[in-house]
């Protein structure tokens, strides 16, 4: 069983009133516990908070991430004007991204760094306790050992900031072959991999963001995700992949909406999530020009019908 042998950081009395249990009533009387989550960028749709929290009210979403950059700039008054919106449309919030970018040079990396406190400070007062980012698979100048020191010291201090504002960090593994072969010295791309570089950066709020993408191009099963524990998965993301295309070939960018095509395997998925009791956010980012073409209410509506489509299968 893939865990941390540490505790996991509780959430605030406050944060938890925010970023508690699903309260839509789609979601009521089902065997889930996670939201039906909006991220407006992984559909092509451009919007700032407000925005968003209107799109998700519309077209039937139950949380939706939060904009670092957006809700800093709120004074407290437009904070909680801000989270009365969000209580009267039922919303939660789902999780936000790291906006620190640590994959560059030292210089991009330490000014991300130091403003993230001030952004950490915003999402801990709106009550968010989830954020996510990715793991470049490979990397052409450092080795996998080289590659792994720098990720184990600079997403570790990303999350000593973070656990100190009541918020995790999920990590999502790539799993997709031919980005990852395009690279001089493959890094981290599973399930597994993922696991232990938590353990390197030994922080307790670090976590798993899993994709059914990346689960499915990693060759991984419904075991594996059972292999987890519920508070050990900060987001989840769910795509389906094109029919008649050898997994070998699939590219990154070019991804369906959930259940478009039957290409990976949602319902297992779904269904060992259930079992975990997973409770956090599952959006959609499917990187689908089709989708990206369309104007907010058509890609929102349409990724909606999607995520509910599959979310019925459990």
């Amino acid at each position: 069983m893939i865990h941390s042998r540490r505790h996991w950081l509780k959430a605030s009395a406050g944060a938890a009133a925010i970023a508690c249990l699903p309260r839509s009533a789609s979601a009521a009387g089902t065997g889930r516990k996670f939201t039906i989550d909006l991220r407006p960028g992984s559909i092509g749709v451009k919007a700032n908070q407000m925005e968003a929290i209107a799109l998700a009210a519309k077209h039937g979403f139950e949380s939706v991430t939060a904009s670092p950059a957006d809700l800093a700039k709120l004074s407290d008054a437009e904070n909680e004007s801000l989270l009365g919106r969000l209580e009267e449309e039922n919303l939660v919030w789902g999780s936000s991204g790291l906006p620190v970018d640590f994959r560059k040079d030292k210089l991009t990396y330490r000014n991300g760094l130091n403003d993230l406190p001030q952004l950490a400070k915003a999402l801990q007062r709106a009550g968010v306790t989830r954020m996510g980012t990715w793991i470049m698979p490979g990397h052409d100048e450092l080795t996998y050992i080289d590659n792994l020191k720098q990720h184990t010291e600079r997403l570790r201090a990303c999350a000593k900031i973070l656990k100190d504002h009541g918020l995790r960090l999920g990590l999502e593994y790539v799993g997709t072959p031919s980005l990852r072969s395009n690279l001089r010295y493959p890094f981290v791309h599973n399930m597994h991999e993922t696991a232990e570089l938590h353990e390197a950066i030994g922080e307790d709020n670090v976590g798993f963001i899993l994709d059914s993408w990346h689960w499915h191009t990693a060759g991984e099963s419904a075991d594996d995700i059972r292999g987890l524990k519920a508070e050990q998965i900060v987001g989840c993301d769910l795509n389906d992949a094109p029919a008649g295309i050898e997994l070998n070939q699939l590219k990154d960018n070019e991804r369906e909406l959930p259940m478009a095509t039957g290409v990976i395997d949602t319902k297992s998925f779904l269904q060992a999530l259930v079992e975990i009791g997973y409770d956090g956010p599952l959006r959609a980012e499917p990187f689908n020009k089709q989708l990206n073409q369309l104007d907010n209410d058509a890609a929102c509506a349409a990724t909606s019908k999607a995520l509910h489509k599959a979310c019925a299968l459990v």
